[in-house]
């Protein structure tokens, strides 16, 4: 939430002047969230990628790709070495590409040619 917040509103440069004074959360938010579910170790068990920075990317354009072409930039980032992606904050589970829409059109993609994709898939 507060990547949204902040980084999407502050990063509009006809805004430069704009601070942040105040942020309530709602009680309801922060009493559901329970944090991350596990650790970086866990993440680089799953990886196997240890003694180095871990390397990753945010997907973009986070707009106007088809789910089926999401899937192959996603393929072609891992492919490339990455050790993971994520995604745009902000596209969550669109009605014009719904997550699992996105899901199936990736996962395919890593299982397909296993041999060229240098890093493993987190699921």
């Amino acid at each position: 939430m507060l990547t949204s917040i902040v980084g999407n509103v502050f990063g509009l440069k006809a805004l430069r002047a704009l601070r942040l004074e105040d942020l309530r959360i709602p009680t309801s938010s922060s009493k559901t969230f329970q944090g991350p579910p596990h650790g970086i170790q866990v993440e680089r068990e799953k990886l196997n990628k240890y003694g180095r920075p871990l390397l990753g990317c945010t997907m973009k354009p986070k707009l106007g790709l088809s789910a089926k072409n999401y899937g192959r930039a996603v393929y072609e980032c891992l492919r490339g070495g990455l050790d993971l992606t994520k995604d745009d904050e902000n596209v969550n589970s669109q009605p014009f590409m719904r997550w699992r829409d996105r899901f199936v059109f990736w996962k395919p993609f890593l299982k397909h040619k296993p041999r060229q994709v240098k890093s493993k898939d987190i699921t």
